[in-house]
């Protein structure tokens, strides 16, 4: 029993991170049900951070009232700087490459994430390149092979595979907007990825931020609160600047309230703080390597519910998607538990120490007249003495010291 229970605390990060790739993959699904519905999507952002901060920072109150640290200008900053790298920044730059390209290419260009954040992690120090051990090979393989995954299962189709079909279509077929239109344009789509590449090297960004505020300000519920209030005033400016149409902003009892609700309290409440304590735990690459998860589930709830097509390139994308990804956990695994294993011996400063203690027969036990050393804890006997043996040597002291005092005289 015990030795499940240390495995399922090992795979506590893997198992959080999995749940949050579900919860983001159902955020897709309604961000296209709120796009087909024609609700602006920089409204949809400031709603969702809004819903997010309304639902975490009582629950951070509650939970962390007497544990929660002090609150410094230094969190303060790195909190802005995670509301901004990981929330309105990131989520606004992936919109416009959304609005200028396609779903399918802003999601492609998405997976470029891990890569990024290995790229960054390791001037920072938080990723060690390690490519002459079979650990560093692994990761770098693995991340390789899951973008790589995920571009094939983005770009190429090949035959369909009809596995199931529900005949299910929660997408009306008159949609709203004009992101099809200006995919087309070729600027458009040249300036759509580098928005989207941004959006990559925002969400990096947060990720190496975040690992750092978590060592100074560890109450999770609290710091996610913090970004999530720190990217409501961000997305709130910038989308009262970019939209003056007030119809956009009204919720009513539709998909467009459950859209934001969803998506500020589940995604960008709950999960967040999922992987703040992932990131803890593991790093920014282990967190960043889930991501091309996401598009898998999308495939799979997009030909559940929405009546989209499976292909050859998604089965094989997907395939090698999952190969990259334990191939990366594989290789983290191994370096976590080097680390661990070289921990006791390096960390520990009494590990060095000698402890001598010596004890004399008046020590313990008064059966025992016998002095020893002590040495980490060993025990050496130094003499085995009786008490006749301290009389004599008692009564030959004092004599010695009357012959001294008579021939003084």
């Amino acid at each position: 029993m015990e030795s499940a229970c240390n495995v399922l605390h090992g795979l506590k990060p893997t198992i959080l991170m999995v749940v949050v790739q579900f919860a983001f993959a159902g955020v897709n699904v309604f961000y296209k049900l709120a796009v087909n519905d024609g609700m602006n999507l920089r409204v949809i952002v400031a709603y969702r951070f809004l819903f997010a901060s309304a639902f975490i920072a009582p629950l951070a109150f509650v939970l962390e009232r007497k544990s929660r640290p002090k609150l410094t200008r230094a969190v303060l900053f790195q909190s802005f700087l995670c509301g901004l790298f990981g929330g309105s920044l990131a989520q606004n730059l992936y919109i416009e490459s959304l609005a200028l390209t396609s779903a399918t290419f802003a999601s492609a260009i998405a997976n470029l994430v891990p890569a990024v954040t290995f790229i960054l992690a390791v001037p920072f120090g938080l990723e060690k390149l390690n490519l002459g051990t079979i650990e560093g090979k692994a990761k770098v393989m693995g991340t390789l092979m899951g973008i790589g995954g995920a571009m094939l299962l983005t770009f190429y189709k090949g035959a369909e595979i009809d596995i199931w079909s529900t005949h299910t279509n929660l997408l009306h077929h008159s949609q709203h907007g004009q992101n099809g239109h200006l995919a087309t344009d070729s600027s458009n789509r040249l300036l759509g990825c580098i928005f989207a590449v941004g959006s990559c090297m925002s969400y990096a960004l947060w990720l190496i931020i975040q690992a750092k505020m978590s060592e100074r300000y560890p109450s999770y519920y609290s710091g996610t609160a913090l970004m999530s209030i720190m990217g409501t005033i961000q997305a709130f400016v910038f989308a009262l600047f970019m939209e003056r149409d007030w119809s956009q902003w009204k919720l009513g009892w539709n998909i467009r309230l459950l859209t934001v609700s969803y998506s500020g309290i589940v995604a960008s409440g709950l999960m967040v703080t999922f992987i703040a304590l992932c990131v803890h735990m593991r790093g920014p690459l282990f967190v960043s390597v889930f991501n091309p998860l996401m598009l898998i589930l999308v495939a799979i709830m997009g030909s559940l519910i929405l009546d989209e097509k499976l292909h050859i390139g998604s089965i094989i994308g997907a395939t090698l998607i999952v190969c990259g990804l334990y191939v990366v956990l594989w290789g983290k695994g191994r370096e976590m538990k080097k680390i661990t294993q070289l921990a006791p011996s390096e960390c520990s400063p009494e590990s060095d120490l000698t402890h001598i203690v010596i004890t004399s027969p008046m020590d313990g036990d008064n059966n025992n007249n016998s002095a020893s050393v002590k040495i980490n804890g060993l025990s050496t006997p130094i003499a085995s003495v009786d008490d006749s043996t301290f009389e004599k040597g008692h009564e030959e002291s004092h004599e010695q010291k009357e012959e001294k005092k008579n021939s003084t005289l």
